[in-house]
């Protein structure tokens, strides 16, 4: 469902994207940073460092700063699945100067133990970044081989699972759908951060860990961890010899893929936003870090603010329906 919202938006924004990269070349980072707010930008994260998403704005910045002409300072605020991150976005002064990256577990969270404290119209959603599918991965002495063998092991006692947020998370959700498909239970173990997920797992506290490649992909290339499949409708290009979890024999939604996007405090003007998004999608298309996507295995996404304001809206939906197939709510 998730991806089925992607594609309608990627048909309209893949358009504009190669105009808007035609700008992007005539214009040069000098006008880009006439355009920028002026100051410092501050992004401020959901994780502690070294997480998918933390690895992405870092990995980011250094084309960004040229780009915007202006110093990208990145402040790591994680807990709660993001609420630490949030409360400090909402009440930041609406000048495009204070955002974040989201995933989807903020919606998921919004609709679960976030509920009440914050809601998706208290804040500007200003870009899509990247779309990146989940992988479930154990340590590389580990005798789970195969998803068949995690089910097995499931079925003869308790299988520790670690993910990034608490249950109902956007991975928590992932591992649900291949609990229903196999009809096991897991145990699931909430952290705020991939590179705590992965300390876990090789000091044997959890059996097996989930996260996206990029922020684990030290660990596969130093063989310190292996995969067991990929939630996901292909391989990963970057992983292409981990298979997925339908082509091991479970059948589940694989259009819930992470979506990156960028969103700051409510009330940042519309012209501001769309300048922040170019900027962002301008130093998407460097070598740089094209090298760092194509490595990690993410699509790259492209939509602006009316657009992913407008996703926001169809993907909360898409959310509440799968927490309610999980049931994680009525």
């Amino acid at each position: 469902m998730v991806r089925k919202i992607i594609t309608k938006a990627r048909v309209y924004m893949g358009t504009l994207a190669v105009a808007l990269g035609v700008l992007a070349g005539m214009t040069g980072a000098v006008q880009a940073a006439t355009d920028w707010p002026s100051g410092p930008l501050t992004v401020v994260m959901h994780t502690k460092a070294g997480g998918s998403s933390d690895v992405f704005i870092r990995t980011l910045a250094k084309t960004l700063e040229p780009e915007i002409g202006q110093k990208v300072v990145v402040i790591n605020s994680p807990g709660g699945g993001g609420a630490s991150q949030m409360a400090r976005i909402r009440p930041a002064k609406p000048d495009g100067m204070t955002v974040g990256i989201n995933t989807l577990t903020h919606f998921t969270g919004m609709l679960t133990n976030l509920k009440g404290t914050f809601s998706p119209d208290e804040f500007s959603w200003i870009a899509s970044t990247q779309e990146d599918a989940i992988l479930l991965f154990v340590r590389a002495d580990s005798d789970i081989k195969s998803l068949d063998d995690l089910v097995a092991k499931a079925r003869n006692g308790q299988v520790n699972i670690g993910g990034f947020g608490p249950i109902g998370s956007m991975q928590s959700i992932g591992v649900s759908m291949l609990e229903q498909a196999a009809g096991v239970k897991f145990n699931w173990v909430g952290f705020n951060a991939t590179p705590d997920i992965v300390t876990a797992l090789l000091g044997g506290h959890v059996d097996v860990g989930v996260s996206n490649l990029g922020a684990v992909r030290p660990f596969f290339d130093a063989n310190r961890i292996s995969g067991v499949g990929v939630l996901g409708k292909e391989r990963l290009s970057g992983l292409p010899e981990l298979p997925t979890f339908g082509e091991q024999g479970y059948d589940v939604d694989t259009s819930w893929i992470q979506v990156r996007g960028l969103f700051g405090p409510k009330g940042i003007p519309m012209d501001v936003q769309q300048k922040i998004a170019d900027a962002f999608h301008a130093a998407m298309r460097s070598e740089h870090y094209q090298t760092y996507s194509r490595n990690a295995g993410v699509m790259d996404s492209w939509m602006g603010p009316k657009e992913y304001s407008a996703f926001v809206k169809q993907v909360s939906s898409v959310a509440e329906h799968q927490l309610q197939a999980a049931g994680i709510i009525k």
